[in-house]
């Protein structure tokens, strides 16, 4: 796992110094600070640089890349893993190919010539992100895992394309601008953003499964964006209507055994994250019985009895002889992280989760731990989010009676009460682009997009013409694949919806990779091998959610596994208390509030309304209002902290500096 930055300008002539390369791997040191390298080619107008975790090889100078192949064809610089590698280079190396390195990536570099890159890339298993040069075609190829769990952010600049890892890689190039969208600033106030998209203007991400093309042609681009893979349901009327219910909880198993053993592959120790869910205790289940010494095991602790998952966590770590790791969180510890959190994150969050991620994959880097895998994706597989019941109650079960609806609604009353205003929208929104795409406006956006009446009076008033008749709703459900959407179940279109967004956009970054990386720690989602997810997609929904029991065909899967209290427990959605249950953890706010929300901070950056923001603080003390709307308030008061955050750290700061002044400090030179 590392961190990858590159450029390619359309006049060989504008080829910059390396050292700003070598710069932009050095602002994100914390992805890889095992060593850096770089690469140019100066005739073509390319230059790729890295900065390294080892995890597999850890031979400093074989692994190093950017990799070039023997002939000189290909540049690779690759961030994240691909599994199954060995029997790849195993196979290769029978027809003729010679590897430099024990490396993963370097299969890259022997399958395209052979294959192409749409013949290689359904190789490739495992969360990844890469770029490749090829200068025979003269193009340059960014390629993103099929579910984003590897980020990769590119843009246009006068001279050429500039990409990286993260959002601070392209601001360390000086010629890539750093300023706030109208819109992205927009969609950082309501949480959910446009799929493929960022807060700053002109920087987008490679979407998930996809491919970016970047051809030069007479010294000019063409850029094409190409889907090689996407979440595929069957149409509802292919769906299985009279299952072998067994043969679906047994290929649950095999397929998720399978990607944790994968998972397993590395030159030094494999930890698991566990809390109190079946995803978490599944994975270090499996993982304990395919080991042979105990699996370290961590866990994150709140000191609110409401949100806290460690006695069921214990539970799991004692029955698997799991080495267990139980970090206890106070509620002022998150706010006092949160700053730095969002430097890492590059987004606003709505929950102080994010920041216990963060001191999470600290304590993990502290007992030299470098590799832990998780729960994620399990949930989006398996429908075991609040909203996803709640979609199939509305839009998938009118046949039931009378008096199996209302058990349904008095369930999802019932355990539903916490996210309400959060993960659940207090009251429905409707969004008539949704209806018209999918039929229904799926719960998971609408507690977002319920947000629009407080960000568009929270947004400075110069910005606001520039968002006239913008349409939040129409924005997001434009990038959805209408192919992918057609003719599919309810509780499908609810599940790829939440892919596309929530955990792309949430989930997979300010919950996953942005803050496991800030200390140097990647993160393993197993339930994200498409393998695994492929066998999960067609599984019929009512196995998906049977009886009102969320996840019911891997609870029965992983039953010899769990204790009986997780078992026998329904979902509940891990996130950390929110700032008005704790007086100590809202003075912990109110201290970051006088430093951004500030009048004289306010208008510096120029995109929130003061004014409007003393309004909603003001709102959120009336102690009239009901706790469903201090929650959503708590969400808003964390992205108005947010974007200020984001714009002192990256559009106030001179961040080409700063990245000079990192490689420096790190002795990195060109």
């Amino acid at each position: 796992m590392c961190g990858i930055a590159g450029v390619f300008y359309q006049q060989p002539s504008d080829m910059i110094n390396p050292q700003v390369l070598v710069n932009m791997a050095a602002i994100m040191h914390h992805r890889g600070p095992d060593g850096y390298g770089y690469k140019v080619i100066p005739e073509a107008g390319v230059g790729f640089s890295h900065a390294r975790l080892s995890i597999i090889d850890l031979n400093e100078s074989r692994g190093r890349q950017p990799f070039m192949s023997r002939d000189e064809r290909l540049l690779l610089a690759h961030n994240g893993e691909f599994y199954d590698f060995q029997r790849i280079r195993a196979d290769l190396t029978a027809q003729g190919a010679r590897f430099a390195s024990k490396s993963d990536s370097e299969v890259v570099i022997e399958l395209y010539p052979r294959l192409g890159l749409d013949g290689m890339l359904p190789h490739l298993r495992g969360e990844f992100a890469f770029s490749l040069y090829d200068q025979q075609e003269d193009t340059l190829y960014l390629v993103r895992d099929r579910f984003g769990i590897k980020p990769l952010y590119y843009t246009q600049t006068e001279k050429g394309i500039v990409f990286g890892s993260e959002l601070k890689v392209l601001f360390a190039h000086p010629e890539v601008k750093r300023e706030f969208s109208s819109e992205g600033l927009y969609h950082q106030l309501i949480q959910v953003m446009v799929p493929g998209t960022t807060a700053f203007e002109g920087i987008q991400q490679v979407p998930p499964g996809h491919v970016v093309k970047v051809k030069r042609i007479d010294g000019k681009f063409v850029i094409e964006e190409q889907k090689y893979w996407d979440v595929d349901f069957p149409l509802e009327s292919e769906h299985d209507q009279n299952p072998d219910e067994q043969a679906y909880i047994d290929g649950v198993r095999e397929k998720l055994l399978e990607a944790v053993q994968h998972r397993l592959t590395a030159d030094v120790p494999v930890g698991c994250y566990l809390s109190g869910g079946i995803d978490s205790c599944s994975i270090l289940g499996l993982a304990a019985a395919a080991s042979q010494n105990p699996v370290k095991a961590f866990t994150i602790g709140f000191d609110s009895a409401d949100y806290d998952e460690t006695p069921i966590a214990r539970e799991m770590a004692e029955a698997t002889g799991a080495d267990h790791h139980v970090m206890m969180l106070n509620a002022d510890d998150l706010y006092d992280h949160f700053e730095r959190t969002l430097w890492h994150t590059e987004r606003t969050i709505y929950n102080t989760l994010g920041v216990a991620k963060y001191l999470m994959s600290k304590q993990v880097n502290e007992v030299k731990y470098k590799v832990v895998m998780t729960g994620e994706g399990s949930d989006e597989l398996y429908a075991g989010y609040p909203a996803f019941r709640k979609d199939l109650f509305l839009h998938g079960l009118d046949h039931l009676p009378p008096e199996e609806r209302e058990e349904w609604q008095a369930l999802l009353e019932k355990n539903n009460k916490l996210f309400k205003g959060a993960m659940l929208a207090r009251e429905e929104h409707i969004s008539p682009a949704f209806v018209d795409k999918m039929g229904f406006t799926p719960s998971c956006v609408q507690p977002w997009l319920s947000c629009a009446s407080y960000a568009d009076s929270l947004i400075a008033k110069e910005r606001q013409p520039d968002l006239v008749d913008y349409d939040a709703g129409a924005a997001i459900a434009s990038t959805l694949d209408a192919d992918m959407l057609r003719d599919r179940h309810p509780l499908d279109k609810a599940q790829y919806v939440w892919i596309k967004t929530m955990l792309e956009g949430q989930i997979l970054t300010w919950g996953g990779d942005r803050v496991d990386m800030a200390n140097s720690m990647e993160a393993r989602p197993a339930f994200l091998d498409h393998h695994l997810a492929e066998h999960a997609f067609k599984i019929p929904p009512h196995l998906r959610i049977k009886g009102n029991k969320e996840k019911w065909v891997l609870r029965e899967a992983m039953k010899g596994l769990l204790p009986e209290t997780l078992y026998k427990r329904e979902k509940f959605a891990f996130m950390a208390p929110p700032a008005h249950t704790d007086p100590k953890k809202w003075q912990a706010m109110k201290v970051l509030a006088d430093k951004h929300l500030s009048r004289e901070a306010v208008e510096a950056a120029g995109l929130l309304d003061f004014d409007e923001v003393q309004k909603l603080f003001a709102m959120h003390d009336d102690p009239k209002i009901t706790a469903e709307v201090q929650v959503q308030l708590d969400a808003i008061v964390n992205h108005m902290l947010g974007v200020q955050i984001l714009h002192a750290h990256f559009v106030a700061t001179d961040v080409p500096k700063q990245a000079a002044e990192r490689a420096q400090e790190l002795n990195w030179v060109a």
